[in-house]
């Protein structure tokens, strides 16, 4: 059934709570419920037990539980890391022992770097470069809104860059779907042509080098550096500081040997590439990169357990309870991404790409083909929150009229792919905005806030380009 216009309420409505009311479980649960009413032809009474429906079954695939339980199981072990002095520790031995991060500079070039290298999944890219990054960053007064934000555009944007992954058998099975010919050639060719990820990703050590930030990033910039302050306070709750903890109490300062740390993030790493090495066959592009993540932070956990024991750190008893405790710190990152799985799950069933990808057809000319593509894929992935899901949407449309108007497929191919990215790094709705916040310890809303300024001139840029490309190529 096609819903048309109703088809973008949902999701407007979702993204226009989220920053209105700073209140991500409002803007998300509204949104799902305007979905399932207009799904369920009106009636409110069956929309509501059909939203509850919607987020239990979120927990149907097996994929979604995994994040899940990975979250949690990070969250325990960042707390056992810091309350062990692991933390500490690395820190001392990267800034004052081996000096290799010398400055809050050179703290954003290594969170820039760490992202680089994790190019196969944008999951993958927000959970390590996250953990890995986050005690330097804070040890630089790094605020967390620059930390999210550097996170957040080495995630996907690298992914579709570098696609020797899964990702990169997705869009050349998209290619091939729409009857492109040579559709890994032509994945390779509209790589370079990916303005708005190339953008991105280029852009954050040009602006962490010269020093130049504007709008709240500025703010949270000057925040952290005459306070000491590293998240935005909010009303009863003071911001976070290297020196407290979330709720303001003092931490015990303890440092003890940077293995602490070192050790179980470089086993988790390390078993998540050899897992995805077996599960692939011996081809790590090919491997489940799901079920690496889960037996890396599993035995993560158990090693860094079994250390802080055998060191007298912590009981048996106190063990648990850390592990409990950094769990449930992750709760409400976890209740978010439900919402957000459910939020996109309602608005597939609605067919928002679809309705404005027809409605936007009509205005289409060759020279502005690639310019219009690039737009409208920014306007389906910042409403429903989802890259994939976009490039799926989109490439029926924009090949077809490629190939009937003589557009230059790589370039049109390229728009697809960094207009759906544009979302997935933008919006309020998107999974990865939120698992970026939750392993760099920033607020959602801040985050959105302070980076989209950044993300929409990335974009009209790259809008730019596609214009100028079009009439060129």
């Amino acid at each position: 059934m096609e819903y048309g216009i109703l088809s973008v309420i949902p999701p407007v409505t979702a993204i226009v709570l989220a920053l209105l009311f700073k209140n991500v479980f409002l803007a998300l649960f509204t949104g799902t419920f305007l979905a399932l009413i207009i799904v369920g032809g009106g009636n409110p009474f069956l929309a509501l037990n059909a939203t509850f429906t919607t987020y239990i079954d979120v927990f149907k695939d097996g994929a979604n539980v995994i994040i899940f339980i990975t979250l949690m199981l990070l969250g325990a072990l960042i707390l056992m890391m810091e309350q062990s002095g692991g933390i500490n520790g690395f820190v001392d031995y990267l800034t004052n022992k081996k000096e290799i991060v010398k400055s809050k500079k050179g703290a954003g070039i290594f969170t820039w770097i760490i992202g680089l290298l994790v190019f196969t999944s944008g999951t993958l890219s927000c959970l390590v470069t996250g953990a890995v990054s986050r005690p330097v960053n804070d040890a630089f007064k790094v605020p967390h809104e620059k930390s999210a934000f550097i996170v957040h555009t080495t995630s996907t944007p690298v992914c579709v860059l570098i696609p020797l992954s899964g990702w990169g058998a997705y869009m050349i099975g998209l290619l091939e779907s729409q009857g492109v010919e040579n559709a890994t050639a032509v994945l390779i060719k509209s790589i370079p042509l990916n303005f708005y990820a190339i953008i991105a990703v280029l852009a954050i050590p040009i602006l962490i080098i010269i020093g130049k930030d504007f709008g709240l990033m500025k703010k949270a910039e000057e925040r952290a550096e005459k306070t000491g302050q590293l998240d935005e306070p909010k009303e009863g709750k003071k911001g976070y500081s290297p020196t407290s903890t979330s709720s303001g109490e003092e931490k015990v300062e303890k440092t003890t040997s940077a293995a602490n740390l070192g050790v179980p993030l470089l086993i988790m790493i390390s078993l998540i590439v050899g897992g995805m090495y077996v599960t692939g066959g011996g081809n790590i592009i090919e491997g489940d990169g799901y079920r690496a993540i889960l037996w890396g932070i599993v035995t993560a956990v158990f090693v860094a357990s079994i250390m802080y024991w055998k060191q007298k750190i912590f009981t048996p008893k106190e063990i648990l309870d850390k592990i409990f405790q950094g769990s449930g710190e992750m709760l409400p990152m976890v209740t978010i991404l439900v919402f957000a799985f459910g939020m996109g799950s309602v608005t597939g069933q609605l067919g928002t790409g679809e309705y404005l990808g027809n409605a936007f057809s009509s205005i289409l000319t060759p020279a502005l083909l690639p310019a219009l593509i690039f737009i409208l894929g920014q306007l389906i992935s910042f409403s429903t929150g989802t890259s994939m899901g976009t490039m799926a949407v989109m490439m029926p449309l924009a090949i077809p009229m490629a190939l009937a108007m003589g557009v230059n497929v790589p370039l049109v191919a390229a728009a697809v792919w960094g207009g759906s990215i544009f979302g997935d790094h933008s919006s309020p709705i998107s999974d990865s905005t939120y698992l970026s916040c939750s392993t760099t310890g920033c607020d959602p809303i801040d985050h959105i806030k302070s980076q989209i300024p950044y993300t929409l001139t990335f974009g009209a840029a790259a809008t730019i380009l596609y214009v100028v490309a079009g009439f060129i190529l």
